[in-house]
């Protein structure tokens, strides 16, 4: 029989791993909706995305005889569906073509703060020094980022505040993802929040359908690829972590996206980094590592999680 700090260690490795994939395919995805909105609008560079997303995951949910998530599953699913699949997509879509990057995402990094504070009032998770400092120093970083980064002159009040709806959309949509994956597994989870998401942006399909049919095909394929990669797969694997690790802890690893951003739009597109982007991404590499400090074992989903020392 396997020593139980032995599986709990392992538990805590695939969920690591998990983390990884996901904040990778995360930071890959601006670098790939930059080039996609081009050609496509916010609403259905949505729709393409979650559609494509659906059409690899329901398949594999019924080849696998998974069938419909348990009652007690659904409002996570149809409030993470809606507000993150959904209003979350659309909203940074739009809000970045009212203001510029480093500005968006200096404000849409209000996510992993908001998730911490909310998992600590709903999920009962707490706040633990280690995490309240290490999220403080990665928004830092972040902010520096943005900061040094941003162009204000094309900025806009209504980009900002799409951009704050995104990062409240987010929020929301994970903590209560949290609770639904007590019920399934993470590929349930993401399957039919998929699909709640498209089910919302259907008003797009006309523009979708229009905007296809004339875009050249090396942006449909970067939208295949954010429904393949980006959402698909690394939301799979979001809520297989999340699922293994409370929500405010694998909320502050999504600080790590903006450095990488910075690093694939360094090596992809040639942007050579402003010093301050440099700096701003060593400070979220510090607060992510100090957030980590201290964690606990990992329990089994549904079960109590050790409070961290």
């Amino acid at each position: 029989m396997p020593h139980p700090k032995n599986s709990d260690q392992s538990r805590s490795r695939a969920a690591l791993v998990a983390a990884g994939t996901t904040v990778v395919l995360w930071a890959s995805a601006f670098v790939a909706i930059r080039a996609a909105g081009e050609h496509f609008s916010p609403g259905s560079l949505a729709l393409g995305r979650l559609a494509v997303a659906c059409l690899a995951l329901l398949p594999i949910v019924l080849l696998t005889r998974r069938g419909r998530p348990p009652r007690a599953a659904w409002p996570g699913i149809l409030w993470s569906g809606v507000l993150w699949f959904g209003v979350y997509m659309v909203a940074l879509n739009q809000g970045e073509q009212e203001v510029d990057a480093g500005t968006a995402a200096l404000v849409v990094n209000l996510g992993p703060v908001l998730i911490a504070l909310l998992s600590a009032r709903l999920l009962g998770e707490g706040l633990p020094r280690p995490l309240v400092a290490g999220t403080l120093v990665a928004f830092c970083g972040a902010a520096v980022i943005g900061l040094s980064t941003a162009e204000h002159e094309g900025s806009s009040a209504l980009g900002v505040l799409l951009c704050l709806v995104a990062a409240v959309g987010y929020a929301i949509g994970v903590v209560a993802q949290k609770p639904a994956l007590r019920h399934t597994d993470a590929l349930q989870v993401t399957a039919y929040a998929c699909l709640v998401g498209t089910l919302c942006c259907l008003p797009f399909i006309g523009t979708l359908a229009s905007e296809v049919a004339v875009a050249p095909w090396r942006a449909t394929a970067t939208v295949v690829y954010l429904g393949l990669f980006p959402t698909a797969l690394a939301f799979t694997t979001w809520a297989f972590a999340l699922s293994r690790m409370p929500a405010g802890r694998l909320g502050a690893t999504t600080y790590l996206v903006p450095t990488l951003v910075v690093a694939m739009s360094w090596a992809l597109l040639g942007e050579t980094p402003v010093p301050g982007a440099l700096v701003g991404g060593a400070l979220c590499l510090v607060g992510v590592a100090v957030s980590r400090r201290g964690q606990g074992t990992v329990a089994a989903p549904g079960t109590a999680r050790s409070r961290p020392r």
